[in-house]
């Protein structure tokens, strides 16, 4: 793949990043990663994110993403898969994604397992109960990790997405018990916190937060 030319977007995304970066200082953060949300958006996004100093981006559908960035060889960031994983993608996904956020079944360990031996992944804990979210109860968590890494993957840590409705604070109590889950078991990554509630997720002990309307704007 072709690194395009460095255009308005390189500027504005830079921009936004240090608003973001600045954001998580003010809420406590000191060692939070940044991954920037680039489903929908085109691959000049990606390439804005990455020359603004983001070493991976997200990407939530699996035909978007594989069609966008082709694999893994063609392009110098890491790509994080942030969707609900279907079992019959993994296959297409496997040269390109670094890192699955949303294992949240035994099926998905199998099909990863298979297709994709030793990934790196991110087991997704359910706290909000919103049908169409995914992820697994909370209280299945560490078995589904114990399936993970019996099965080889390298299980890094726990994701969660925060409730639609209630706002910022409706988070904190599910973010809190993901934070000492991930404490629990041992894990290092505790992917929380979006651009609405990224505060509260800092607060609470996230390690990383995933941004698309912070660094990009709104998506048509």
């Amino acid at each position: 793949m072709t690194e395009p030319p460095r255009g308005e977007l390189d500027h504005l995304v830079a921009a936004r990043l240090v608003a973001v970066r600045q954001r998580i200082a003010a809420a406590g953060g000191t060692d939070v990663r940044v991954l920037p949300v680039t489903k929908t958006f085109p691959i000049e996004a990606c390439w804005a994110a990455w020359r603004a100093g983001c070493t991976d981006v997200g990407e939530n559908y699996a035909q978007e993403a594989v069609a966008k960035l082709g694999t893994a060889a063609s392009i110098p960031f890491g790509v994080h898969f942030i969707g609900q994983l279907q079992s019959n993608k993994v296959r297409a996904l496997a040269p390109l994604v670094s890192v699955y956020e949303t294992v949240d079944r035994v099926s998905l360990v199998r099909e990863l397992a298979l297709r994709a031996p030793g990934a790196r992944v991110l087991v997704q804990a359910d706290t909000s109960g919103e049908p169409g979210k995914g992820g697994c109860p909370l209280a299945d968590v560490p078995a589904l990790v114990d399936a993970a890494s019996a099965a080889g993957l390298d299980v890094l840590g726990l994701m969660t997405v925060g409730p639609t409705e209630g706002g910022a604070e409706a988070a904190r109590a599910g973010f809190r018990a993901v934070r000492a889950m991930v404490d629990r078991l041992g894990l290092s990554w505790c992917s929380m916190g979006m651009t609405d509630d990224l505060e509260v997720a800092v607060q609470e002990g996230s390690t990383q937060i995933r941004v698309g309307t912070a660094l990009f704007g709104k998506r048509g």
